[in-house]
């Protein structure tokens, strides 16, 4: 049932068998078994794509529920360890600062856990491509996806002192329209800049400035900020060296942007593996740690 159901949801012999430690032959060898002792064929196979037939998808579904239920009682009677292959997507700025810290300790306490950390902004298909659970920041979309939420993230609105002293440093957001610009952060969603937000007596206000240099990385906004090319708004954790050495300035403080949620993203309709769920908990615990 498990090779069947990782079979299922990679569209790939090859691939599930991979992921579960198995020879190419054995997984093929396994379904043939399965669908003999079922009477029935569970999967179209071609030489480029895996599907399930009908017969397939409704018993896909009872093993999902069936596994589930095998792995919580063996939980019960038993000192369940985290075992295998566990595949995270991240953005690589949050990975370094959040993840990388504690996971020494994290992985010494789980030795039969295997981590593999994946870096993109993307929203993958979590079960197409065999991931656990991604870590995205912001605001998310409808989603067949379950999210939780781990973190907020404190956002700073900063520049270089070559800018301040260029162009002033305003005391209120409405001076920004007088002659003052900001680095363009291109949204990977819509292709536009995010713009600039203020919390202006309760409410939070949106400004777009002019802005000479569009960026889409996070590691060239700040590198363009520390040349003077304009205002930007990044998490705080992120600026923290550049604010300590003085190579940014924080500005604006009393009109803080909002900040930015953090949220962990796995599969809805299926039992979370357990080395999902240890995972998912030391992760809140590290956001709460290090969000300061």
């Amino acid at each position: 049932m498990r090779l069947f159901v990782r079979i299922v949801e990679r569209r790939s012999f090859s691939q599930a068998a991979l992921d579960l430690n198995l020879p190419a032959s054995t997984a093929t060898e396994g379904v043939k078994q399965l669908e003999g002792r079922l009477g029935v064929r569970l999967l179209e196979r071609t030489t480029r794509h895996v599907s399930p037939t009908l017969d397939g998808e409704a018993f896909y579904r009872r093993c999902l529920t069936i596994l589930g239920e095998l792995d919580d009682a063996e939980a019960e009677f038993k000192a369940a360890r985290p075992r295998g292959l566990l595949r995270v997507d991240v953005h690589g700025t949050l990975a370094r600062h959040f993840l990388l810290p504690g996971l020494p300790a994290f992985l010494a306490r789980y030795p039969d856990l295997r981590l593999h950390l994946g870096e993109g902004d993307r929203l993958v298909d979590l079960v197409r491509e065999g991931v656990d659970c991604v870590l995205r920041v912001g605001d998310l979309k409808d989603s067949a996806m379950i999210a939780r939420r781990v973190g907020l993230l404190d956002e700073v609105t900063c520049a270089a002192p070559a800018y301040l002293e260029a162009h002033g440093v305003p005391a209120h957001p409405d001076e920004l329209a007088a002659g003052h610009r900001m680095i363009g952060f291109l949204s990977s969603a819509t292709g536009e800049h995010f713009p600039l937000e203020f919390t202006i007596e309760g409410a939070l206000r949106l400004l777009t400035l002019p802005a000479a240099l569009s960026v889409a990385a996070a590691e060239t906004n700040i590198a363009a900020a520390r040349l003077g090319l304009g205002i930007i708004q990044i998490p705080r954790y992120h600026a923290a060296a550049d604010l300590g050495s003085g190579a940014l300035v924080e500005i604006l403080p009393d009109f803080p942007p909002s900040p930015t949620p953090v949220s962990l993203l796995y599969p809805s309709g299926r039992q979370i593996p357990l080395r999902t769920r240890v995972f998912m908990e030391w992760l809140t615990g590290e956001f709460a740690k290090g969000a300061g």
